[in-house]
């Protein structure tokens, strides 16, 4: 009878040893990768996500550039119907709907932009990245309300091409930091 409770006891411990080495190795993996990157690695990913902020607010004032030339052309040829004159209440409601989402995604945009701008510039003294923690949570509060509007708004397809690509980078940055990624859209 001893020698099969002493039998029990092993193989309960080896079953039980690796699973509870497994559940603890687990749990410290997440915070073991914060903070074990190069800086070299993260810098380049600060520099991802400050070129892919610039590329978007580029876009965005390139679309807007390319839409106000298309609607000037389009009226100085005569191409505006009688149906849009005789609507143009609504065409001012919705011009002025547009111009009011267009305004919350360039403040929310430039917010991101500064934030971004504010952690390169601490992140270059700063002898561990890890220092840089709260400018990086600033992004990522930055990003967040970016994409609150990206998902209130109707940008097109190309627009939320250009903030994918960015929103992936700043999930990956936020990874160096230890920090919870944005949701998708």
């Amino acid at each position: 009878m001893k020698l099969i409770r002493m039998f029990v006891a092993r193989m309960t411990m080896r079953a039980i040893l690796p699973a509870a080495v497994l559940v603890f190795l687990t749990a410290g993996y997440a915070r073991s990768q914060a903070g074990s990157f190069s800086k070299a690695a993260v810098g380049d990913q600060i520099k991802k996500v400050e070129d892919g902020v610039d590329e978007f607010k580029k876009y965005l004032e390139n679309r807007g550039d390319n839409a106000r030339s298309g609607a000037e052309a389009a009226q100085n040829s005569g191409k505006t119907g009688k149906r849009e004159k005789a609507n143009s209440t609504n065409t001012d409601g919705r011009k002025a709907r547009a111009n009011q989402t267009k305004d919350e995604l360039s403040d929310a945009l430039d917010d991101l932009n500064g934030d971004t701008n504010r952690l390169r510039r601490k992140f270059g003294p700063a002898s561990n990245y890890m220092e840089t923690r709260s400018q990086m949570e600033k992004v990522m509060e930055s990003g967040r309300k970016v994409n609150q509007v990206m998902v209130r708004g109707k940008y097109g397809s190309q627009a939320e091409r250009v903030w994918l690509a960015l929103r992936q980078n700043i999930n990956e940055l936020a990874r160096f930091y230890g920090l919870s990624p944005m949701a998708g859209t």
